[in-house]
């Protein structure tokens, strides 16, 4: 479907690919499109929900100014995919034990590997190009260090992590029942750390400019300056960690399962992108910074993966390069409610019937990320028939949380 609303009450549009967006979100969206650094028009994708300051599932396009906390604290956070030559048949009936042997190899919620035992290892050296680049950072910027115990051991422990909230790692099956592992993380405590201090920092650099903002969250430094320079060094740091940690944490898995499944192979279809963070792009003959926060690049021919909830289908696509998006569509389904709301409005019994065949927790701990707490997956995907086109549909067989 085409855009579906345009907003034309700030400094430039905001073009809005669904109707179904509460009112929080919209005023989010309408102080981004206020500040003077935003440029042409705002996107708003199919999963639009409001967030912290700048709202998830919005695309910002900015000139020579980047918003630190529109990129976030989960910096880099996005999905990783690769389809197996393994089919359904071949998967056991019980599938606990494929569940339990991929929990007990990749840490999960507050959980990380034991430095004593990735210390020197290979898990050590999956990080070693980052070591140098990550103590240039911390040089110029003491504070990131002091915001983390146990600094220089805790990013490397949490390299091929989870993670909790709505991180998972999943095996689904697609439309020709081939077998596919899918998982989502980001760039752990130390991206969280890294977003943290330099959205503190934007905001006292704003105040000492006197610099009127809609919403303190908006924050943002210029091109040209000091901070902008480190803070350009430091998300692209974590958006190269985020990255790796995928790619460990995709390796951890499929060592797991080749234990406990037949030999397979992986099948040339291998996925790894982000949906928080900013990049350098030219659109319309002009270099801009785009921020997809819960979005990803949908470049044409590009393929990406749109995640549904735990009991919903997810999606393999192809991006169409529509430029009204700026070459992006939803990065998932997008909350409905809040976390708070889903504990309040649904019961361990709503858990199991709405996942109900798959393999998953199904504990009071998980309710927050029960499907019913998510927008209907197909409907959003009917929403951007102009961004992308299917190329696969998944479902879920197992679903590891946090």
């Amino acid at each position: 479907m085409p855009i579906k609303q345009t907003l034309h009450k700030g400094h430039v549009p905001v073009h809005i690919y669904t109707d179904d967006i509460e009112h929080e979100a919209l005023q989010q969206l309408l102080n981004i499109a206020q500040l003077p650094i935003v440029h042409p028009h705002v996107a708003a994708m199919p999963d639009v929900h409001a967030g912290i300051g700048a709202t998830v599932g919005s695309v910002i396009p900015t000139r020579s100014a980047i918003i630190p906390a529109a990129v976030g604290v989960d910096i880099g956070c996005g999905m990783n995919a690769v389809r197996t030559t393994l089919t359904a048949s071949q998967l056991p009936d019980n599938l606990a034990r494929v569940r339990s042997a991929i929990e007990a190899t990749v840490p999960v919620g507050f959980d990380q590997h034991e430095w004593n035992k990735v210390r020197g290892s290979q898990h050590a050296r999956v990080g070693r190009p980052l070591n140098d680049r990550l103590d240039r950072i911390v040089e110029k910027h003491g504070g990131i260090m002091k915001m983390q115990q146990k600094f220089a051991q805790t990013w490397i422990c949490q390299i091929g992590t989870l993670g909790g909230g709505n991180h998972f790692i999943e095996l689904c099956i697609d439309e020709e029942e081939r077998v596919w592992v899918m998982l989502h993380s980001g760039s752990r405590g130390i991206g969280n750390v890294i977003g943290r201090y330099f959205i503190a920092a934007a905001r006292k650099d704003m105040e000492r400019h006197r610099m009127h903002l809609p919403d303190k969250d908006l924050a943002y430094f210029s091109e040209g300056s000091t901070l902008f320079d480190d803070y350009v060094e430091a998300v692209d740091w974590a958006q190269d960690y985020a990255m790796i940690n995928r790619r460990e944490m995709m390796r951890l898995v499929l060592g797991a399962l080749e234990k406990h499944l037949p030999p397979f192979k992986l099948d040339g279809e291998a996925i790894n992108c982000h949906h928080n963070y900013v990049s350098r792009e030219t659109h319309g003959n002009e270099r801009l910074f785009i921020t997809r926060k819960g979005a990803i690049s949908a470049k044409e021919g590009e393929l990406g993966i749109i995640p549904g909830s735990m009991g919903a289908r997810s999606y393999i696509v192809r991006g169409k390069g529509n430029p009204d998006s700026f070459c992006s569509c939803s990065h998932g389904a997008g909350r409905r409610m809040s976390r708070t709301e889903a504990k309040r409005r649904f019961s361990r019994i709503d858990l199991e019937q709405q996942t109900r065949g798959i393999e998953c927790r199904k504990d009071g701990g998980v309710i927050d990320e029960i499907p019913g707490a998510y927008k209907n997956i197909d409907e959003v995907m009917a929403h951007q028939t102009d961004l992308v086109e299917v190329v696969h549909t998944l479902r879920q067989v197992i679903c590891v949380k946090g």
